[in-house]
């Protein structure tokens, strides 16, 4: 991937962003937040459930902009 994915160890970016925790439904709801170098976030989505998931068409055209816009 040409671009960095991580771990949230410890939860500490989940509780820095607002991701809800739900434990009816066994923990923390889906978060995909998208920062950008400069640490923008470009894209927050926050389900309401397991899955509830960007599809991944919008998370490609977020990056592309981001890719775009970097060059």
């Amino acid at each position: 991937m040409p671009f960095v994915g991580c771990a949230d160890i410890g939860s500490k970016i989940a509780a820095q962003y607002h991701q809800e925790v739900n434990w009816l439904k066994l923990g923390r709801m889906p978060a995909v937040l998208v920062i950008d170098k400069t640490g923008r976030l470009r894209f927050v989505e926050y389900g309401e459930s397991m899955s509830d998931i960007p599809p991944n068409d919008r998370l490609l055209n977020v990056l592309d902009q981001i890719n775009g816009e970097s060059q």
